[in-house]
Order: structure tokens, then sequence, then C-alpha cells
């Protein structure tokens, strides 16, 4: 399989030269193994060992310490998550010798995974996610982190029909290089794998229909704010079971909660997330949609293209190797008065709307105001939308093609 260059590249290497331990997480298949190997195993003297192997497994969780010698650093270990017992060997290791680049980690079980990373090597690894490819990596572009105030191309040759055809395929590798497989037999095995290889060992689930049925519900709310008791009664499961497996899904990289503007001033704001996937083809999969131009024409369209959006930027700013919780949140207050995206950088607050339209009009910024209300800096506000041409909206506000954001 051909190997598309991920931007997170240069942001490894750079962490290689400050730590002892990378840390490389995220989702199955969205293609950790490769990006370690390709940036780090034609090193001369960096190998390779994967415990998906039950040998070497086994060696790894009875004789750390032996593992530990026959695969001495600089070494990738990959899937160490089947292996916790070697996170205190490896502790050992660097205390006695802080030279940089010595682990390189690769997991997918993320729940496990940054539990034994936070125990053992906290201080000592740099911790970084992994999301699926994004549009950028998949055209072959340079990437930097959205902002308004950023220089954007002035075409877009993306069309509706274009993004939803991307909507649907979804970013995971495989699916992205291989065009003549169906998003039906890809997803449909991937969610499978899922379950029996992370969902089954980490949590009790009595019918694997109940977890499926959690899962398609998930996904159809995606782009909403989180009301985790509909989720659950829609699910026939109840609240605890429900948040339990929502917290599964999150940590394993498959979901993600962006959290309402909390600022000092702001005492009338909702408190609950909007949750959104971070792979659309696998979102619409679960909630079975299986045709882009059916989906573009649904009730969900719009939903599904602010999720695409969403998980978009975020994978801008972990590419760049930037702390997202800390930047990216929406806004939402009593009153109803509602942001799509707020960004946070060097204390300037930039407000986005997401509009499934060409040509969304002044009346996008209708809630843009609210900020200067917050005695808070705001800043350049930004309309993402399907028009083909960036264009200033004001003085203070432009519009941006979703193919130049």
């Amino acid at each position: 399989m051909a190997y598309i260059k991920r931007i997170i590249e240069e942001h490894l290497k750079y962490l290689s030269q400050h730590f002892p331990v990378i840390a490389l997480t995220g989702a199955r298949q969205t293609g950790k193994t490769t990006v370690m190997k390709h940036v780090f195993g034609n090193i001369e003297g960096i190998k390779y060992v994967t415990l998906d192997y039950p040998a070497i497994r086994n060696l790894a969780q009875n004789d750390p310490e032996l593992f530990l010698q026959q695969y001495p650093a600089p070494v990738i270990i990959d899937e160490i998550q089947y292996a916790p017992q070697l996170f205190p060997y490896i502790k050992i290791r660097v205390d006695k010798d802080r030279k940089n680049g010595q682990y390189f980690l690769t997991g997918s079980q993320m729940f496990r995974f940054m539990k034994n990373v936070s125990e053992s090597l906290a201080g000592r690894a740099a911790v970084v996610s992994l999301y699926g490819m994004s549009r950028a990596e998949i055209q072959g572009k340079d990437e930097t982190p959205f902002l308004p105030v950023n220089n954007f191309e002035a075409h877009s040759m993306e069309t509706i029909t274009t993004v939803f055809d991307g909507i649907y395929r979804g970013s995971m590798p495989q699916i992205v290089i291989d065009k003549d497989l169906t998003p039906e037999i890809y997803y449909g095995g991937y969610v499978q794998t899922y379950i029996e290889r992370d969902i089954r060992d980490l949590t009790e689930i009595k019918k694997e229909t109940e977890f499926l049925r959690f899962i398609s519900c998930v996904a159809a709310h995606t782009g909403q704010e989180l009301n985790l008791n509909n989720i659950a009664k829609d699910s026939d499961i109840d609240s605890k079971t429900a948040e339990r497996w929502l917290s599964l899904l999150t940590t394993s990289g498959l979901v993600y909660l962006l959290t309402p503007y909390s600022g000092n001033t702001v005492k009338r704001i909702v408190k609950r997330p909007k949750l959104y996937f971070m792979d659309t083809g696998l979102a619409c999969y679960l909630s079975l949609w299986n045709n882009p131009r059916t989906l573009e024409n649904s009730a969900m369209a719009g939903a599904m293209f602010e999720t695409y959006v969403i998980s978009e930027i975020i994978k801008q700013y972990c590419n760049a190797g930037l702390n997202v919780k800390n930047r990216l949140s929406y806004y939402r207050d009593n009153n109803g008065t509602e942001i799509d995206l707020v960004i946070i950088d060097n204390g300037t607050l930039y407000p986005i709307e997401i509009k499934k339209s060409a040509d969304p009009g002044n009346s996008a910024l209708k809630n843009f105001k609210v900020l200067s209300s917050l005695q808070e800096t705001a800043g350049k506000g930004a309309v993402i939308c399907l028009s083909p041409e960036f264009y200033p909206l004001d003085k203070m506000n432009v519009i941006v093609p979703v193919g130049v954001m």
C-alpha cells in the first residue's frame, strides 16, 4: 500500500529530540504503526517489535526485564497496551539514562495506554494523538491550524458533491488509498474489530447488539449538544452504562466532546459539550447512510457537514502538536445564542460559523457580537461554507470555502 505523508511527522521528530519516550496513540487503523516505522524505522540502530505476536507478547508480560534486554533501546514497541508490565521497567531505564529518543510506543486501547503512561512515565513521555487523514494530507498539501486571520487561497475547487463524497468515505488511511474499497465493507469490518479487540477487553458487554445499538445512536447525534439521557433511552440501556460506554468512545479516539466556552465572566452558558465523531465515514456507516447523494439532501446533512469541519480543525491542531482542549470550544447561552466554534489563540476569541450553504450571507454573523460582551478580546470571525470563493463579508469577518480552510 502506498504511503501518504502525514503532517504529524515533523512534530514527532521534534519530540524525539526532547523526550526519552514518544507515545503515539489513537483509534485503530489511523496509521500509528505505519507513521512510527516510516519516521523512525529506517534510522540506523532503531529496531521494531510488535506485541501482536503471542510469543513476544507473553515474554513482555511474564518477563519484562528479559524482553527489554532482547529489544534494547532505541526501539519501536507496537501495541504496548498488551503488556502494561513493561512500563515500570521502561521508567527505570530512562531514569538511569535520560537520553532522548529511546522508546517509541504505540497503542490503540487509549484508556489503558494513557493510564499506564500517566502512572509510570509522567514527565518522561511525550504523548501524541493521531486521527484519520486530514483533507490536506489526502490532497498532498501543507497544513496550518485554522484561524480566520490565516492566508487562504482565493478559489476552491470543492463542490457539495465532492465534499459529501469525502464525508461519506471518511478519513481512515486504508479507505483513502484503496479507492475501490467500499465504505460498507471497510467500516463493517472496522466496527467488528473494534468491539472484539478493544471493547470486550475493557468492559463487560452482555449482548454485542446492545453496544452496536448504542454506538449507532451516538453516531446519529453527531454535531449535536450531548444529551446522554436521550441516547440511553433510545439505546434501551441505563444512563450509567451509557456514560461508561461514551467514555470508551472518547478515550478510543472515535468521538470528541467539544466543551462549551467558560470564560470567567460567563455565568449563563450551557454546561453540556457537543458530540462529534472524528471519522465521518464511520458516523455515516453507523447511522445507516449508504449513499452520499442521499445524505447531502437529508435532514442530517448540516450536522454531518459540521462534524466534518470540526474534525478537520481538530486534526490540524493535533498535527501541529497544539493542545486542542485549551483552544477549541463552542458558545451557547441560556438565551439560545450559539456560535459553532470559538478558537482561543493568545487571549483572542475567534468566532466560527459552519454552514452547508454556498451563500450564507451576513445573517450567519448575527451571534458573533455576543463575544464582545464577555469582556474578552474578540478577533476576526469566519463562516466556513460551500462557497467557491474566499471573500470578506465585512471588515471583521470572512467567508472561507471548506476546500481552502
